[in-house]
């Protein structure tokens, strides 16, 4: 029986068919929805990178050039890495846009003094827009989000290959557009309930303009406060709706950033 020889190549081939998917995996962990929450322990986020590793290994074919220790591998490391923040940065931004929008909400309504503690983020939070967020959550898990978003992520295994030229202009510009996008869809979502409040500020306005007996500051938190309430449950549809077609944006524009291909491999 043969003793079995191991040489550097061998051990860098192998650990390399690992290390490769792991580091993009690893950044896409990081920053996607559920898996980035600060509740989630340090060790889930690890099995799970390594889980996923294993299972990607076989698309994540890297140049046999491609060295772990040169400078080009460390630049590819890093761009690994890169690559799978950008993907789960651009789902996580659809949340960020429902947690504006219900600042946005809870501002106009008076509820600022109400935070709850945001997981996500271990800061603060408006209630509003914790709710807003658990909606976006749920809605993202009743749809398979978070299967389809796997799925486009192992796809750029395929779309964008380890030590291409995956990190262009064309993918730095569509994260940037996708995120300039966020402030205007999380002021849509919010757009309906802002206007009702102004409006009903204004009837106040002018009530007290009318009558300057009335105490403003005695009536007002309680009329806008519960005006609020009113009109959230009554377009309370229309927003989810809203939620619902910011989700699926934001998927699309997960999906499209896959599938742009680099202009090195056109």
């Amino acid at each position: 029986m043969q003793p079995l020889v191991l040489d550097a190549a061998d051990v860098t081939t192998w650990v390399g068919r690992l290390w490769w998917p792991a580091l993009r995996i690893g950044g896409f962990v990081l920053t996607a929805p559920a898996s980035s929450e600060i509740v989630v322990p340090a060790p889930v986020k690890i099995l799970l990178t390594l889980a996923l590793s294993f299972l990607v290994a076989p698309l994540a074919t890297a140049p046999a050039s491609l060295s772990i220790f040169s400078g080009a591998g460390m630049l590819t490391a890093a761009q690994e890495v890169l690559i799978g923040i950008a993907i789960g940065l651009v789902m996580q931004l659809a949340f960020e846009a429902l947690t504006f929008a219900g600042q946005t909400i809870s501002m106009s309504m008076g509820l600022g003094f109400a935070t709850l503690v945001d997981p996500q983020r271990g800061a603060d939070t408006p209630v509003i827009g914790q709710m807003f967020m658990i909606a976006g959550i749920l809605t993202y898990l009743a749809v398979n989000g978070h299967l389809m978003l796997i799925a486009a992520f192992v796809h750029s295994f395929q779309t964008l290959p380890v030590g291409g030229p995956g990190l262009d202009r064309d993918f730095l510009l569509g994260v940037a557009t996708w995120g300039a996008r966020i402030f205007e869809t999380g002021t849509l979502v919010a757009l309906p309930v802002v206007i009702a409040l102004v409006i009903v500020n204004l009837a106040l306005g002018v009530v007290t303009r009318a009558a300057p007996q009335l105490n403003l500051f005695g009536i007002g938190f309680t009329v806008t406060l519960l005006a609020g309430f009113v009109v959230l449950l009554a377009g309370f549809d229309g927003i989810m709706q809203g939620v619902r077609s910011l989700i699926d944006a934001a998927l699309q524009a997960a999906v499209a950033l896959t599938d742009r291909a680099p202009a090195g491999a056109r």
